[in-house]
């Protein structure tokens, strides 16, 4: 069984008038689990509304999610909102740290929403800061750390839960090159660990970071292609 199934997806932003936008028109698609794969498309391609439908951030107008085995539209708020804080991380291009908080503090809060009792919290968050080489940063304010450690601060929190998908939207768009490549080193490690990557960008060299690459346009999925193993799915 995949862990991602998509059957048939459409977004509808202004249905019935005039100003209706398919940002999402009938797509289908398959993710299974451990997979690398970059979502690439320019702006206003439909990626970002593909990206909030998958990380369960958004509900799709017509057609079905089944994430595990599960049919996304039937479930409810808080089982939602458990999905986001517990299986699905979130990187962000800006990185969305609070500005008042260390980098440890900014790393228990998604423990903190699960309600893990605060010693494993803090080891949790100790053990997630470690992974991506921040320990003796761990007291720092963002203001107090370059552009390249808020953003392992930002993933830092976003695998603290151990989740199993990690989406990283832009992830090294603010980033120099060598930061940024360093960002995807700590993506490849992650993916090794078993880790499912969903990878969103416009930039092509940084999708080809990815073992597959779904290309999208107009809210249609235009080209899938296995760049490891070769082969083009659509």
């Amino acid at each position: 069984m995949n862990l991602i199934e998509l059957h048939e997806i459409s977004k509808i932003y202004n249905e019935g008038y005039e100003n209706e936008v398919f940002a999402l028109n009938n797509v289908s698609l398959s993710i299974g689990r451990g997979e690398f794969v970059s979502i690439i498309g320019a702006s206003g391609s439909g990626k970002s509304t593909l990206m909030n439908i998958l990380g369960c951030l958004d509900l799709p107008s017509y057609g079905d999610y089944f994430l595990d085995g599960d049919l996304v539209s039937d479930m409810t708020d808080r089982e939602l909102s458990r999905i986001r804080n517990r299986q699905v991380g979130f990187i962000f291009q800006g990185f969305n740290l609070i500005s008042s908080l260390s980098a440890h503090e900014n790393v228990e809060l998604p423990l903190i929403y699960q309600g893990v009792r605060p010693r494993l919290r803090y080891e949790m968050a100790e053990d997630a800061l470690e992974r991506v080489g921040l320990t003796d940063r761990a007291d720092h304010l963002p203001s107090e750390m370059s552009g390249g450690q808020q953003q392992r601060v930002a993933i830092a929190r976003a695998i603290a839960t151990n989740p199993s998908i990690i989406m990283a939207d832009e992830p090294t768009g603010a980033l120099d090159s060598r930061t940024g490549e360093h960002v995807l080193q700590i993506l490849h490690e992650l993916h090794r660990g078993g880790a499912t990557i969903l990878l969103i960008t416009h930039n092509n060299a940084l999708a080809e970071a990815g073992e597959r690459i779904i290309r999208i346009s107009d809210g249609v999925i235009i080209e899938d292609v296995n760049i490891r193993g070769g082969g083009v799915r659509v």
